[in-house]
């Protein structure tokens, strides 16, 4: 039970996660993102039930294009009219032709069977690379929370966002950011969990990477955030209400 991801409690967390984040931030860009997060955990359950599920027509098809080739195969050594072995120069020629003739089979037949995995790998890397997109949407959302911000005469200009979260709010911001992000890479750690094949292994790594990285920077701001709201505690006796040191 506790050994594989359950692909139904990926999806259960996904949907909390959205009802968290839309009742806390309503009509928010990062609760549009929360949706879409759950809405990609239950297209990969999807997925993966079709990429575990073996393609009995696409496998009769690969079957019927090899039994083609070795039919065409049989028939034209069929027509050939038998060489002299004795002597050398023949031997050569059929010992050539023969074995170019296995090589290039052998590519065939090596490249009709490795078919169906090479299309479930290309469906699984499509996923994953969307998931790496989302990754980079979700930082793109955190980008300008900055717990800085909260200072007073901090300078803002003309261009500067506008920032209207107070820092219990920011914190909880923060939070979920981190939290899609653990998601994310959760949902392509299923891929590689459905499909043994290695480069779909070396996808994930690297999102779960990126994932890693990105919720990083959010916890450094997190930090941030806290030893600001340290220091407000601290000095709430001698500053005035809502005013920064």
């Amino acid at each position: 039970m506790y050994r594989q991801l359950d692909a139904s409690k990926i999806v259960l967390t996904a949907q909390t996660l959205r009802n968290r984040v839309a009742e806390r931030f309503p009509e928010s860009g990062l609760s549009k993102v929360a949706a879409e997060v759950q809405s990609v955990a239950q297209e990969a359950v999807e997925r993966l039930q079709w990429i575990k599920k073996p393609q009995k027509g696409l496998r009769f098809g690969v079957y019927l294009l090899m039994a083609g080739v070795l039919a065409v195969l049989f028939m034209l050594l069929g027509s050939l009219e038998r060489p002299n072995w004795k002597e050398p120069g023949n031997f050569i020629q059929v010992l050539e032709a023969g074995l170019s003739a296995m090589f290039f089979i052998g590519a065939s037949v090596l490249f009709l069977l490795t078919w169906e995995g090479r299309i479930k790998r290309t469906k699984a890397l499509r996923a994953i690379h969307e998931l790496r997109a989302m990754s980079h949407i979700v930082d793109m959302h955190q980008l300008t929370k900055d717990p800085d911000a909260l200072r007073l005469g901090r300078g803002d200009t003309a261009s500067s966002p506008v920032r209207t979260l107070t820092a219990p709010l920011l914190s909880r911001y923060l939070d979920y950011c981190s939290e899609m992000l653990s998601l994310i890479s959760k949902i392509a750690a299923l891929y590689a969990q459905g499909l043994e094949d290695p480069v779909v292994l070396s996808a994930v790594d690297d999102v779960e990477d990126l994932s890693a990285e990105l919720s990083q920077r959010i916890w450094q701001k997190i930090t941030i955030l806290d030893s600001i709201k340290s220091r407000e505690s601290g000095s709430a006796g001698t500053i005035q209400a809502g005013s920064w040191p």
